[in-house]
């Protein structure tokens, strides 16, 4: 492994996009009145990706925070949360040691005028869609880093959801109806008529709802660029990120979800198109070991996978859809989206081809 010691592969954040700025004098005031022994004025800058909240780091003179707050128009009670993911964290800590500290929750909106919260800042290396320039790590090192990272999921989905006091999270049994029904009316709803209606694969996702679900604390976005690596050993993960859509579910969705952004070396062109993280690197685990490794160590049998897989793979187009559709009626105008509507097919056609493969 090579010894990063330049601090450029660290993940850092930007300059705070225009129209997003904060009043950093209130914030200032209002986080002095928790922590009286910050000094100096802080300076400001913000994480780039992600598009939902906006993420802010503030640095001290001798500390660094990182502070998250809905975007802009949106209501903290509607989809982003601030104090359910606050609360959520604050209380899975104790249980779970790769969350951040919690530091303060505001809901004053004189502060902000939207509800927010500050934590801990976990300073290292976030694994986006490629590692950063001048860090080479063998393909051993690569194995271990993956094996790493899935230990993390696997410790989490073991936490005791009531010894933890996180039985209201979710509503917990019926869970995976829940999300095969959810997941179809979104998609339904937000449907254009330049992609398929879907209709082959919800239903055989309703017709094939296993009986069997277990019911455990679920992240439903963890992926490499939602964790935290330690500088002098990319092996050790020092935190997980991004709880907003935490919820009690079933460990094999949250699995099926992973792997529907898991992009391996040999996958095609579109696959390699849409990568976000280093899954495609030597030493990578794939998909099918993946489930091999997660099921021996939650000691699960190796299952037939596919309802999950197909799960992962028609949620992502959901959620693919939903932006598209955006786009589509001229609600952004991110060319990025633009061509969105092609990896709706795409996603769609792998669900085919998995349920297919398993007959």
């Amino acid at each position: 492994m090579s010894d990063p010691t330049s601090s450029s592969v660290l993940d850092k954040a930007n300059s705070v996009r225009p129209g997003e700025e904060l009043d950093i004098a209130k914030v200032d005031a209002w986080l002095k009145g928790i922590l009286p022994e910050l000094q100096g004025t802080p300076g400001v800058t913000q994480y780039s990706g992600g598009a939902s909240n906006w993420t802010y780091c503030l640095t001290y003179d001798d500390r660094e925070l990182i502070l998250r707050r809905a975007p802009a128009g949106t209501k903290a009670k509607g989809a982003h949360d601030m104090g359910r993911e606050f609360r959520l964290q604050q209380a899975l800590k104790p249980a779970y040691r790769y969350v951040p500290e919690m530091i303060g929750f505001c809901d004053d909106e004189a502060v902000l005028g939207t509800d927010f919260y500050v934590m801990e800042k976990l300073t290292g290396i976030i694994p986006r869609k490629n590692l950063p320039r001048g860090l080479q790590l063998s393909p051993e090192d690569t194995r271990k880093m993956c094996h790493r990272v899935l230990d993390c999921m696997i410790e989490l989905h073991k936490v005791d959801h009531e010894a933890a006091g996180l039985s209201h999270l979710g509503k917990g049994a019926g869970y995976t109806q829940r999300q095969i029904d959810g997941w179809s009316h979104r998609y339904q709803k937000a449907k254009t008529w330049n992609v398929p209606s879907g209709k082959y694969v919800m239903k055989w996702l309703n017709d094939n709802i296993p009986k069997d679900e277990k019911i455990c604390i679920t992240h439903n976005d963890f992926r490499f660029d939602n964790v935290v690596l330690a500088e002098d050993d990319v092996t050790n993960v020092l935190g997980v990120l991004d709880w907003e859509l935490a919820t009690l579910g079933d460990p094999l969705m949250d699995l099926g979800n992973t792997l529907a952004y898991w992009v391996e070396e040999g996958d095609d062109f579109m696959a390699q198109m849409t990568r976000r993280q280093p899954t495609h690197l030597k030493g990578m685990l794939t998909r099918k070991e993946v489930v091999q490794y997660y099921c021996e160590k939650m000691g699960i049998d190796a299952q037939d996978f596919t309802f999950y897989e197909v799960y992962g793979l028609f949620r992502l187009a959901g959620i693919v859809q939903q932006i598209y559709y955006r786009y589509h009626h001229k609600q952004t105008r991110n060319p990025a989206y633009k061509q969105f509507w092609l990896f709706v097919h795409y996603l769609l056609w792998r669900c085919k081809k998995a349920i297919k493969a398993s007959k």
